[in-house]
């Protein structure tokens, strides 16, 4: 059995040596949580979670192009995410790279799928790392407390679209 570390509402499984997933559930509809999730404005609002504010969003989503996030965490430091587009299927599934700016050689392709049943939105993202050693680094980042809280923030975007 992969190991599972759960400390919120998502689940965190590691199913490969390099591999890490999350799935959590939403109480709101697919297409609102996809608008949600690729939406520069409201990513502005979930994003960095109760760590931080949002400082700049781009997004160009489209196989080819590229999305970056950065906010101002709360101890005053700044963090950044950058990554390319691979696949977009809108409302059900996107590819992309995914990159730590402070670590720019360690790139991970992250595939984040969207389904619905019964007005209920499941994200599944599954992040993909080069190697062990970084799938590892990733989990012991801290990762989880920022994710969970930035995917419950999500959710309340989601759900005041409605």
């Amino acid at each position: 059995m992969a190991p599972t570390t759960t400390n919120g509402t998502a689940v965190v499984t590691m199913p490969s040596d390099t591999t890490i997933q999350i799935t959590r559930e939403f109480n709101a509809p697919r297409h609102l949580v996809f608008r949600a999730w690729t939406t520069p404005e409201l990513i502005t609002r979930w994003w960095a979670g109760d760590r931080g504010e949002v400082t700049a969003v781009e997004v160009d989503l489209r196989p080819g192009g590229t999305w970056r996030y950065v906010m101002r965490a709360n101890g005053g430091f700044e963090v950044a995410f950058r990554g390319e587009y691979s696949e977009v299927v809108p409302g059900e599934r996107i590819v992309s790279t995914e990159i730590f700016e402070a670590m720019p050689d360690k790139v991970a392709e992250s595939t984040v799928t969207f389904t619905e049943e019964n007005g209920r939105t499941t994200v599944t993202i599954l992040v993909r790392h080069e190697s062990q050693e970084d799938r590892d680094m990733h989990i012991n980042s801290g990762m989880e407390q920022g994710m969970q809280s930035s995917l419950d923030h999500l959710e309340q975007v989601a759900v005041s679209l409605r």
